[in-house]
């Protein structure tokens, strides 16, 4: 039984190039150009404006890279074509990001202010005061230094102050019961 995600075609939007070599896979596009290694046992092939990737043998090892081999190729594909971001909210009485050139000095209540560079790849923008954007074309990556942002400050369940994603629900909890 083959992966129900492996077999399923890769759409190529227009204006993106892609390329395999051996096992090594890359895209470029209006946004940048990203590469991987595509495990082995798994190849890939352009066929027109789609890629369809096919696993070398029936082998259990192989068909549980196949999907995963497929996921990351599409995720490439979009990124270089449309790019990801994450969107932050900042919760709490003087709580604030201010943008200093590339990085990020947040002020979160702590004693001292925190700046946060930002990864090879990735932007940092600030609508307003309270919000940040985290954007680039590698999905993983962006994912990873929103979480580092979030693990700043992460959100707490009683007053709900802290810094979450902006389409996160928190749970909240009922504070101490009065007389």
């Amino acid at each position: 039984m083959a992966s129900h995600i492996g077999k399923l075609p890769i759409a190529v939007p227009a204006g993106v190039e892609v390329a395999f070599k051996g096992q090594e896979f890359t895209a470029k596009g209006p946004k940048g150009s990203d590469g991987c290694t595509l495990p082995e046992g798994i190849t890939g092939k352009v066929e027109g404006n789609e890629i369809i990737m096919t696993p070398t043998d029936e082998d259990r090892t192989t068909k549980a890279k196949h999907g995963l081999s497929r996921s990351i190729v599409a995720s490439m594909v979009e990124g270089v074509s449309k790019g990801y971001s994450k969107h932050l909210q900042i919760v709490g009485t003087g709580y604030r990001v201010v943008a200093k050139g590339k990085s990020l000095e947040f002020s979160l209540g702590y004693s001292h202010t925190i700046t946060v560079e930002p990864p090879e790849g990735i932007t940092f923008e600030t609508p307003n005061a309270n919000e940040v954007v985290v954007s680039g074309i590698d999905k993983q990556a962006v994912g990873q230094a929103a979480a580092n942002i979030r693990a700043l400050r992460a959100p707490e369940p009683y007053k709900g102050k802290g810094i979450k994603y902006a389409d996160e629900h928190i749970l909240r909890k009922a504070g101490k019961a009065g007389k």
